[in-house]
């Protein structure tokens, strides 16, 4: 490891550098090493399991829009020392880094976001320079939270009657869960947020690690309907688990729960993160049911992506085609769909 100093005019912070030892470089002629040659930077979506993500596709129409011979590229692969070599390139601009690699990754970066420290999961590596001694730096952030927030803020048309000063819903114990906490906590303006979930140990480990983080002292597993019936209703509810039917008594507990909060009196908005196979969730029909806003998963998947993209090109908001971003996902969805159903 090695030591440098990020310096500009308002902080500086002292960083560290994980160097690829020689014995951990992997020979680059594996079939899975994607070809950067027709491009004149390139990125990498580096995890596991990547056939179905439209990340690529998101920011391939970024890219065309600003005119950039860009590329977002697959890397199917959990080899640290092998995304880091690659990185090395002179014409890498960053990454998404996806499962089983965001918590990983962490120790070979030189600098956090306050987000990516906080969530201590990293969903993009972006690049900045060393003002002092010109060295590339790789930094890390977590645009999930980003995803999980703009959901709210770009669709909801009152947020001070419908979410904000009100307790929150979080469904799931993963990582999606932590992002979601996180965006609740920090500005969505959540009171209390109740956590429900099949797996108690899993509740545990999200509100140990958000107490450790300091946001994590409002969080309440609620693990019985008659706790439920007892509590205040939400206002935001955010939904992160797969569109399967509750089977086990522990999943059948966790879908009571939440259809005993989708029932009380005050109602809210629902963000369903689940859209692979479709975005349209067993959930989130519940929710529609019962007169909820229901926010699909794709408005998170796009919003990140937004927020990436701004770290990578420099560009805002206003300069990148948001609107043309979501009609390509969403036909690409029902694309999906069709062939889910046939």
């Amino acid at each position: 490891m090695s030591t440098s100093t990020i310096t500009s005019s308002s902080t500086t912070t002292t960083t560290t550098t994980a160097t690829v030892q020689p014995q951990q470089q992997e020979v680059l002629h594996l079939s899975s090493i994607p070809d950067i040659t027709p491009y004149a930077k390139h990125g990498y979506l580096f995890g596991q399991k990547l056939a179905a993500s439209m990340s690529p596709l998101l920011h391939s129409i970024v890219y065309s829009h600003l005119s950039l011979n860009w590329a977002q590229l697959r890397l199917d692969s959990s080899s640290i020392p092998l995304f880091l070599q690659l990185a090395q390139h002179p014409d890498f601009f960053g990454s998404s880094v996806t499962m089983p690699n965001k918590v990983s990754i962490i120790p070979h970066l030189d600098y956090l976001t306050p987000e990516c420290r906080d969530v201590g999961a990293c969903n993009t590596l972006f690049l900045k320079t060393d003002e002092a001694t010109g060295r590339r730096l790789f930094c890390g952030a977590n645009t999930d939270v980003i995803g999980v927030r703009e959901s709210f803020v770009q669709n909801v048309a009152d947020p001070a009657r419908v979410y904000e000063g009100r307790p929150a819903l979080v469904i799931g114990g993963g990582g999606a869960a932590r992002s979601a906490v996180y965006a609740l906590h920090k500005w969505l303006g959540a009171t209390d947020i109740y956590l429900v979930n099949r797996d108690k140990s899993e509740v545990n480990a999200v509100i140990a690690e958000c107490k450790e983080r300091g946001y994590g002292d409002r969080l309440v597993h609620v693990a019985s309907v008659e706790q439920a019936e007892r509590l205040q209703g939400p206002g935001a509810i955010v939904a992160c688990i797969p569109d399967f039917p509750p089977k086990t008594t522990e999943e059948v507990l966790a879908r009571r729960i939440i259809e005993t909060f989708l029932r009380k009196e005050e109602k809210g908005a629902m963000l369903e993160m689940c859209y692979n196979p479709s975005p349209f969730t067993e959930l989130g029909a519940l929710a529609e049911k019962e007169v909820w806003q229901v926010i699909l998963g794709t408005e998170a998947l796009i919003w990140q992506g937004i927020e990436q993209d701004k770290y990578w090109t420099g560009r805002t908001n206003d300069e990148l085609p948001i609107q043309q971003i979501k009609e390509a996902i969403a036909a690409k969805l029902a694309e999906a769909s069709k062939l889910h159903a046939s």
